[in-house]
């Protein structure tokens, strides 16, 4: 069988790539990193170490690799042979990944009339939905039939910890032995793919959420606030005590917008959220706080980790203040590093409007939204 991945960077092969090969596909890795791509071709295989106390080394192997600025047409031939196409490559590179993937399938429909499925494995909500509607924008309208008919486009949840690294081998990549993929089976066109990794659910939504609302939320807190106290690690954060009143506080927040929203067992999330700290807290596998922060208007969208579940919290409780989650997002609207673009953009937008407007301009809070109120009284304290 051959899979199909956009994005050999650390998370597709250390995390993706690696489940690949333990369900036993080929995997055709399609990337712009030259270097990269001719490392795998030439190796054709790389270790994944799973950082722990006692650390285990993965050998993938059965894999090749495409670069897709100097042969697309290759990876054109091999969409049209898939069994399977996956992405990790980022929210925001999805855009310009789908013209390609338009081509192929455009390709594939002409000879090849068997069901093919395209996952995004992209930390967000409704990536592969994203991707479909990028691709599309490709395609003429007489081929949308066709399309609509062979190839589906199930999301996906996706979690695990890949820091960025230097390593003496340049493929090689460390990851956390924790991981979680989950993705929606009704949306599968033709036979669900048997990977034993994958957990296939009828409805996505209650674990995006539950993810998005305490592994995404929970990170942010050593993430901004430990970059407000001057920490360079989450490791580092972590060990702070008002680091942990502040994402046991948080967490607690999210989780109460997470059980009365979906129902799920208050007890069963009380030890989900302890696992997450936990992992966090994993001294083999700590992220530098500016990777974790990076890209801060996005974090602070309307339905993403911090506005979404303290908005939902607030819903849910009759208007109880999000305490912990409010100073974290006022954290997020002071954090300043000029190496990110988003954050240099952020402050400007700060300084030119003042918090309130920002936050209708990049959360989409209105000035009298209780939620408001709450983070600006926050944001003032900072002051």
């Amino acid at each position: 069988m051959l899979a199909v991945h956009f994005g050999a960077g650390n998370i597709g092969r250390g995390f993706i790539g690696l489940l690949l090969n333990q369900a036993n596909y080929h995997t055709t890795f399609v990337d712009v990193n030259a270097a990269t791509v001719e490392e795998i071709n030439k190796k054709q295989q790389y270790n994944v170490v799973l950082a722990a106390e006692e650390s285990e080394t993965v050998t993938v192997k059965n894999v090749s690799a495409i670069n897709s600025i100097a042969d697309p047409d290759k990876v054109i031939e091999a969409i049209r042979e898939a069994d399977l196409i996956t992405t990790a490559v980022g929210p925001n590179i999805l855009a310009i990944i789908s013209e390609l993937i338009a081509k192929g399938l455009s390709e594939r429909a002409k000879t090849n009339k068997k069901p093919l499925n395209l996952i995004a494995c992209e930390n967000m909500v409704g990536g592969s939905d994203l991707l479909k509607e990028k691709v599309y924008s490709h395609i003429t309208e007489a081929e949308h039939n066709a399309f609509d008919e062979l190839y589906g486009f199930p999301n996906a949840a996706v979690d695990r910890i890949v820091p960025n690294q230097v390593n003496e081998d340049p493929l090689e990549v460390s990851v956390e032995p924790y991981f979680e993929w989950v993705v929606e089976e009704p949306a599968f066109k033709g036979e669900v793919p048997a990977i034993n990794s994958v957990t296939y659910v009828e409805d996505l939504k209650p674990y995006i959420e539950r993810k998005l609302f305490t592994v995404n939320t929970g990170h942010a807190v050593p993430a901004y606030i430990g970059r407000q106290m001057g920490y360079k690690t989450i490791n580092e954060a972590m060990h702070d005590e008002k680091v942990q009143e502040i994402i046991k506080g948080a967490l607690a927040e999210s989780g109460e917008a997470v059980i009365q929203t979906y129902d799920f067992d208050r007890a069963e999330h009380q030890e989900y959220i302890d696992k997450i700290i936990g992992r966090f807290m994993n001294p083999y596998i700590s992220d530098d706080v500016t990777r974790v922060a990076r890209g801060p208007i996005r974090k602070l969208g309307a339905n993403d980790r911090l506005i979404r579940p303290a908005s939902v919290y607030m819903e849910v409780t009759g208007g109880k203040e999000p305490t912990y989650l409010a100073k974290t997002i006022a954290a997020a609207l002071n954090y300043k590093f000029d190496e990110d673009k988003e954050a240099v953009e952020l402050q400007q937008i700060i300084a030119d409007n003042g918090i309130v407007k920002t936050l209708e301009k990049v959360s989409g809070l209105a000035a009298d939204h209780p939620l408001t109120g709450v983070i600006l009284r926050e944001v003032e304290g900072l002051e």
